[in-house]
């Protein structure tokens, strides 16, 4: 570990069958409006919404409802979100919800206040803020982004073709999460398994990175390994509490910062994916999915004895008799296998990506550096070609 780095991660957690007792406590911490955001309706149809409503009340809270977070949040969405929640002069927004819905609270607790277009401002300048934060606290009801553990908050503009994340500090980290695996067992198979995916592509995105011997690679395999034997358990009994309590605390430990501790980081198959699902508004996890394997398979030749590592450590892939090349490729190859197995979506044309779109699927993506293979526009094209 060569690098210079601090962490600091100040989410407060309540994990387990009985997490939601908790927030109460927390309540006492804010004034009296609380927003509450969520998406389309589910929390009412699996009991959450109720639960929550009663311990808001019970907290003598006035609630400012926000419902209708889509699963791709837009620029539309925040600007409705914030002007809500600065008319009402809320202390609190309270997320409800998967990972869609945190990002989304994230964005409106910066821009509420904010005097500038949020849009430009956080997500294409990339700057920070200046202006007052409203504090977010989230109960998480779908896992898949980490964002109940970290700053990170994506943002769709249709009609600019863009979809940007913008990874705020810790001012803007939610300030406790409510962590309940129950209250992941009601999520929709496609929603599950999309989920799954977004957790493990987390963890590679950080581990195809650097070249120095990294403490946070081993704790990378290990979480790998851990996710591939839990979503083959609960692929095939999704109330299986065991694997979807370890599924959540591995998504929380993929991407609150951790990993990234002294790395370059990689992205590009997130600013690949996220790009397709500017122009496609196709689930996220599925558009990691679509365009991985073609992604590492390029980024292999590269760096092959990364993937030799991954192929030995995380997959039991047996060296005797085979060149490192064989041996990666084998690695990758149970990759794709596991992916196969929990019913990911393999090619971007199920996502509704045509000939005719790749090109502007590839001008709205980002260009990073952190990788093993800086990606030209020409790149980009061929892996959304092979990605079919």
């Amino acid at each position: 570990m060569k690098g210079n780095f601090k962490y600091s991660n100040p989410t407060k957690l309540y994990f387990g069958e009985n997490a939601l007792d908790f927030l109460g406590e927390e309540l006492k911490n804010y004034g009296p409006v609380v927003m509450l955001s969520y998406g389309g309706g589910s929390i009412k149809r699996n009991g959450i919404y109720d639960a929550v409503m009663e311990i808001l009340k019970n907290a003598g809270k006035t609630v400012v409802e926000d419902s209708g977070v889509m699963s791709n949040p837009t620029v539309e969405k925040l600007k409705e979100g914030a002007e809500k929640a600065r008319n009402n002069n809320v202390d609190l927004i309270l997320a409800v919800g998967g990972g869609s819905t945190i990002d989304y609270a994230k964005g409106v607790s910066v821009s509420a206040w904010c005097e500038e277009d949020a849009w430009q401002k956080y997500y294409v300048r990339q700057e920070e803020p200046s202006c007052r934060i409203i504090p977010v606290g989230t109960v998480l009801t779908m896992v898949g982004t980490g964002s109940e553990m970290n700053g990170g908050s994506v943002i769709t503009n249709h009609a600019e073709g863009m979809k940007i994340g913008k990874v705020f500090g810790e001012e803007v980290f939610p300030k406790f999460t409510i962590l309940n695996p129950k209250f992941t067992f009601t999520v929709p198979e496609y929603q599950m398994v999309a989920g799954f995916f977004d957790i493990m592509s987390h963890i590679m995105e950080q581990y195809f990175a650097g070249d120095d011997d990294y403490t946070t690679d081993y704790i990378a395999e290990g979480l790998m390994r851990s996710l591939v034997h839990s979503t083959r358990i609960a692929k095939q009994n999704p109330q299986d509490y065991e694997a979807r309590s370890n599924i959540m605390w591995t998504a929380t430990w993929a991407l609150n910062t951790l990993l990234k501790c002294g790395k370059p980081g990689d992205w590009e198959v997130h600013m690949i994916g996220q790009a397709m699902g500017a122009h496609t508004d196709a689930t996220h996890g599925m558009t990691l999915a679509a365009v991985s394997m073609p992604y590492y398979r390029m980024v292999m030749k590269e760096k092959a004895d990364k993937f030799v590592r991954f192929a030995k450590a995380v997959w039991d892939v047996r060296p005797e008799g085979k060149t490192d090349q064989q041996i990666a490729e084998e690695g990758l190859s149970a990759l794709e296998a596991w992916m196969q197995e929990i019913g990911v979506v393999m090619h971007s044309a199920e996502l509704g990506v045509t000939e005719e779109l790749i090109p502007r699927i590839a001008d709205s993506t980002f260009l990073l550096k952190g990788g093993y293979k800086p990606l030209t526009r020409n790149d980009v094209i061929d892996i959304l070609k092979a990605s079919m």
